[in-house]
């Protein structure tokens, strides 16, 4: 086996008896990108040199007895929103092209103090907004599963890089859906913890109300060991993956159908993959009981309120430049919040105030865990923003931004060869729950389910 394709735990323990060298491991990953990168787009800048680097420094670290946890010699890469020292952090835009940062975000220091091995930039929409866009220094990523389908995004680059993969594990941000549309879009998982769980400092924000820092990963333990190394300490959360492996039996679980079942854009297709893997939970032993949900209209749109009314804030002295330079897509997405007042944000603060509490009042003081769709449909066509005119993509992912909780986007089998994908979300800071549930998941999937 190409050593590039072997599991995060599986390199480690090759790592740590000697029939594998963090170098060998960079290497063949290296090799990988150069070769499949240049159709896929997943990387914008691939730093090899620092990799090699940082490999050995993890060989000699390891060879010496000094063991920095599960990360320690693992490659792994981050979205161009995310500062690597020495790095330019363009946000996938023009505007920024060259500017490089002066130190690592937090999230990057915490990688490296657990030994990855960092090797370089992944593609996003531009500045987390809206895309894929043809007006901008990269090119958009490329669906590995369909190549003539869309990513989405924003953290497009790092879904593609795993789904293709160049990676096991990727960084990503996620603001309204962007680590896990782009998941259940390429067929793999992404993983938005609770709001504040991990540190943003470094990190470009796109609305610092809902702004997450998360994985994208090959599998759930993976992404659960990528959360372990960048999540803050402090909070109070066990490990995301101290219970992989637990069985779920006796769990409660709220099927939340009819919060997307009766959607006019829902691909029954869809339905179907989340009906089949609720009865697989349930088969292997957990509680399943339907649930409503608040509104789903109001949770999006006080979402988008909130997400519009930052963004325009963080970007309206640029969009007041004679010459501004965003991308067509990116500027027709912020001045879509210049209608908005102040007043229209706090009532959108209040309202995923009151939302949260709902949930949590409602749902999780009964319930260990809730399962939803991810997005309605799978990935759209390319053609389709090729040609520049806006494009609708059914998520149902901007409601937990809004009210924090933890959401984890798994892969549901597969429609025509198209992946779909199902969300685990979870009480504020149990991630631990939701990656044991969606571990078992998908171990189940891979047996009795149909394969993506």
């Amino acid at each position: 086996m190409n050593p590039a394709d072997l599991p995060i735990p599986q390199a480690a323990a090759r790592l740590r008896d000697g029939r594998l060298t963090a170098v060998a491991l960079a290497r063949a990953h290296l090799e990988r990108i150069a070769a499949r990168n240049p159709a896929l787009h997943a990387f914008v800048a691939v730093t090899a040199e620092p990799a090699l680097a940082a490999a050995a420094r993890a060989d000699a670290e390891l060879a010496a007895g000094q063991d920095r946890g599960p990360l320690h010699g693992i490659p792994i890469a981050v979205k161009d929103m995310i500062d690597i020292a020495g790095s330019a952090t363009a946000c996938g835009s023009r505007l920024r092209a060259g500017r490089r940062a002066a130190r690592n975000a937090e999230v990057v220091r915490r990688l490296l103090r657990g030994g990855a091995v960092p090797l370089g930039k992944l593609a996003t929409y531009e500045f987390a907004l809206v895309g894929p866009s043809f007006d901008q220094p990269d090119p958009p990523a490329v669906n590995p599963r369909a190549p003539e389908r869309i990513t989405g995004g924003s953290s497009s680059g790092a879904a593609a890089a795993v789904a293709g993969g160049l990676l096991r594990t990727a960084l990503g941000t996620d603001t309204g859906g962007s680590i896990r549309a782009p998941a259940g879009y390429c067929g793999v998982v992404g993983l938005k913890p609770t709001f504040g769980r991990v540190p943003r400092g470094g990190v470009a924000p796109l609305a610092p109300g809902l702004d997450h820092v998360g994985p994208i990963s090959a599998t759930v333990a993976e992404a659960a060991l990528t959360l372990d190394a960048i999540a803050d300490p402090g909070t109070p959360a066990a490990p995301a993956a101290a219970d992989l492996g637990r069985n779920i039996d006796g769990l409660r679980i709220a099927y939340a159908r009819d919060w997307f079942a009766r959607d006019p854009a829902l691909d029954p297709a869809v339905l179907g993959a989340i009906d089949a893997a609720v009865e697989i939970l349930a088969r292997m032993g957990a509680r399943i009981g339907t649930v409503a949900m608040p509104d789903h209209d109001l949770m999006h749109a006080a979402g988008a309120v909130m997400l519009q009314a930052e963004a325009l804030a963080l970007h309206r002295a640029d969009l007041a430049a004679s010459d501004p330079g965003y991308g067509r897509a990116a500027f027709r997405s912020l001045v879509s919040g210049i209608c908005l007042t102040g007043e229209d944000l706090a009532a959108a603060r209040r309202a995923g105030e009151y939302l949260r509490a709902e949930i949590d009042r409602t749902i999780f003081a009964f319930h260990d865990a809730l399962v939803t769709a991810t997005t309605l449909t799978p990935a759209p066509p390319l053609a389709a923003f090729r040609a520049g005119r806006p494009v609708w993509t059914p998520m149902r992912t901007l409601p937990f931004n809004l009210t924090g909780h933890p959401a984890l986007a798994l892969p549901a089998g597969s429609s025509d060869g198209l992946p779909l994908s199902l969300q685990i979300v979870g009480r504020a800071f149990d991630e631990c729950r939701i990656c044991r549930i969606g571990h078992a998941l998908e171990s189940a999937l891979r047996t009795n389910g149909p394969s993506v």
